[in-house]
């Protein structure tokens, strides 16, 4: 049977968190999607602290990341998670509104493995949503966590 591992969603934004959810859960992905509202929650989930001291011990599919957040800000949190031996393999992607050719920049050169822009339009937001979960969720071959 096919393991299917946790989409982690970083966003402070309620609608864009409803939004999201609604976008895989419409398109039938059923990996089991956590959200947490800023930097700091992330990380702790990452390595199992705080709140998520009992979590299974195993890293998300992908991590949803926007850039625009409070306490721990999306560069940030890229950052770390690059830096460190046990996460750094996780696939990345920025789900931001910042179209700033200085986030993009930073965010290449912090090695996120996509940027895509959140699309005004609703449909197009649902279906970027849908495209990101099948092809990081589902698609994506990933090494086995040390």
């Amino acid at each position: 049977m096919y393991d299917l591992k946790t989409i982690l969603l970083v966003e402070d934004n309620p609608h864009d968190v409803e939004l999201t959810l609604e976008a895989l859960a419409e398109h039938n992905l059923v990996n089991q999607v956590t959200s947490v509202n800023d930097g700091a929650e992330a990380m702790d989930y990452l390595n199992c602290e705080g709140k998520f001291e009992n979590r299974e011990k195993s890293n998300p599919a992908v991590i949803l990341l926007d850039i625009k957040m409070p306490k721990m800000d999306g560069l940030e949190v890229l950052e770390a998670i690059r830096k460190d031996q046990h996460l750094k393999t996780i696939p990345v992607v920025m789900l931001t509104s910042s179209r700033e050719e200085p986030d993009l920049k930073k965010c290449y050169e912090l090695g996120v493995n996509a940027y895509v822009v959140k699309p005004v339009d609703f449909k197009d937001f649902i279906e970027a949503v849908k495209n990101i979960g099948i092809f990081w969720a589902l698609l994506n071959e990933q090494p086995q966590c040390e």
